[in-house]
């Protein structure tokens, strides 16, 4: 008789996301039984990690958990893993990529000017496509990481300046109203979460320091336009191929049109994260949060073991 494979929680690793990586290791580890935490130094997988005795949670944020890499290295090996593939993280992470499934799929997406760092547009070139009110970001980092926030094209001159030359990256109109975010479990959207950032910008700080920000949730949403951001989100879910558990975000203007702007394959898990937030709003605490994300790479893996 085979023994029960053990789930191992991943997290850590190295990227400018590890702090927070660290903390929603610990919290998803803290809700799993019989898991086994482990620290990444390094952007590699322990040598130790066996298909026939393991199976993964990653909780890796940032490069080597969003773009793909660990997804593909776990493949490699054989070995069974909790949420989107390879492929789907790929896409997630290239924010101008994701724009173009959002608008294959219908979903309502703002147009972007994308560049590359060393071949950088003009101020004014932005404010004539896009407006005097710019967000600026990387194409292809998560958690706000880079983000400038200007009004203007002198301030929006003063913030391609600070770009580096390397990467991608991309403009956007910033949008005015509130910013939105809805977790997806099973293909099935859950709450809105409303963040309502003490300073104003929803940036690393503002997202990752405690009483940075103020959430909203259920977000005070009527029931129809409810129904629509979750019917968007579960589409944008499936046109980026996801799988298992994501994040979505959004910004909901005064005249009751919304805009996604990406979604998350990797979503945080600390104790100011979103997609606790929205779970709770189906009725999920976190212990029942984890083990519904984390019950379909158990099937996966029984599966395999009896073919």
């Amino acid at each position: 008789m085979s023994q029960p494979l053990q789930p191992v929680v991943l997290c850590g690793a190295v990227s400018p996301e590890r702090e927070v990586s660290l903390r929603s290791g610990r919290a998803v580890a803290g809700a799993l039984p019989g898991c086994r935490l482990v620290e990444l130094d390094r952007n590699e997988l322990p040598e130790w990690l066996d298909a026939a005795r393991h199976i993964v949670i990653p909780v890796i944020h940032g490069d080597y958990g969003e773009d793909g890499t660990v997804q593909a290295e776990l493949d490699a090996r054989g070995v069974a893993y909790a949420g989107c593939e390879a492929a789907a993280s790929r896409l997630c992470l290239d924010k101008v990529a994701t724009k173009s499934a959002m608008r294959r799929a219908g979903v309502p997406a703002i147009p972007e000017v994308a560049f590359a760092g060393a071949a950088k547009p003009t101020a004014a070139a932005l404010v004539a496509q896009l407006g005097p009110q710019v967000v600026l970001k990387p194409a292809d980092k998560g958690s706000s990481v880079g983000l400038y926030v200007v009004d203007g094209e002198t301030a929006i001159a003063e913030a391609l300046a600070q770009i580096p030359a390397t990467g991608q990256w991309m403009a956007e109109r910033r949008l005015q109203g509130r910013e939105m975010s809805i977790g997806i479990l099973g293909g099935q959207a859950m709450g809105i979460v409303e963040i309502v950032p003490r300073k104003g910008v929803y940036d690393y700080q503002s997202k990752y320091t405690k009483g940075s920000s103020d959430y909203i949730y259920p977000a005070a949403v009527p029931g129809e336009l409810t129904a629509r951001i979750q019917a968007a989100a579960e589409a944008l879910f499936r046109a980026c191929g996801c799988r298992d558990f994501a994040r979505a975000d959004l910004f909901l203007e005064p005249d009751g049109q919304f805009y996604f702007l990406e979604i998350n394959t990797m979503p945080g898990m600390t104790e100011t994260s979103l997609m606790p937030k929205s779970a709770s709003c189906a009725g999920l605490d976190f212990p029942a949060l984890v083990q519904r994300m984390t019950a379909p790479v158990f099937a996966r893996a029984a599966a395999r073991s009896t073919r």
